[in-house]
């Protein structure tokens, strides 16, 4: 039977096909949710999309915090359903408490889009395993709030349970940009929850899937097919 991945539609999302293709591509079926359907039919899985949702009004994912569909998805995803929030859909999972700190606007004020090397730190979770830890990949970067910050207890603790799932790179070379794009604390690009089956990711792996298109790399399709061998072999 093939696994069925819900990708979550919120008023403003840009990359919600995006995703749905990339997960064609993997080999699994992209299932369309609607933000005021709290019935997740059935899907094995739940990916929240990058864009703006709600307008970014109050704070980012503030307000899609509350959509019906997540209701459901904050209920199943503490018993073990595996999320994946992308960009916006970081945002939200924070918004949402599933994961811990929280997204400020980028340190120097400016929206962000860059080709972003990084670096794999957990490939332990139902997302990251097609990934090996110290891998260094390059993800595209798209966000005007981006920053993650949380007090310094959380930070010792994700570090010391190995919940950072990526750490932003200087990309080397000619290139004179700085490794962190937008001041997050610690250099974290990523993060996962305790039982890993909760990632959030500022870059968009969805954008690199295929080698013609976008920033011309695939280092972002082991996200979808990491998920689909897990389900797979459940």
């Amino acid at each position: 039977m093939t696994a069925r991945i819900g990708v979550v539609t919120f008023p403003g999302s840009l990359d919600d096909r995006d995703t749905q293709r990339a997960i064609r591509l993997a080999g699994a079926e992209p299932v369309a949710l609607w933000h005021k359907d709290k019935n997740l039919h059935q899907v094995d899985a739940v990916v929240l999309p990058g864009g703006f949702s709600y307008g970014d009004y109050l704070r980012a994912g503030a307000i899609s915090r509350f959509s019906p569909v997540m209701e459901t998805v904050i209920e199943q995803a503490k018993s073990g359903l595996p999320v994946l929030g992308i960009c916006n859909g970081f945002q939200i999972l924070t918004e949402a408490h599933l994961l811990p700190g929280a997204m400020l606007g980028n340190n120097h004020l400016h929206f962000i889009c860059r080709d972003q090397k990084l670096r794999v730190e957990n490939a332990d979770t139902a997302w990251t395993s097609d990934y090996v830890s110290g891998q260094e990949i390059h993800i595209p970067l798209k966000n005007m709030d981006g920053r993650y910050v949380a007090d310094e207890h959380t930070l010792d603790e994700l570090e010391a349970e190995g919940r950072v799932v990526f750490r932003y790179l200087a990309r080397g070379g000619a290139t004179n940009e700085p490794g962190n794009p937008n001041g997050s604390l610690r250099d974290i690009a990523g993060i996962t929850n305790a039982a890993g089956n909760v990632v959030g990711l500022m870059p968009h792996p969805e954008h690199a899937v295929e080698a013609l298109v976008g920033s011309g790399r695939t280092d972002g399709l082991p996200f979808f097919t990491s998920i689909l061998k897990k389900l797979v072999n459940a």
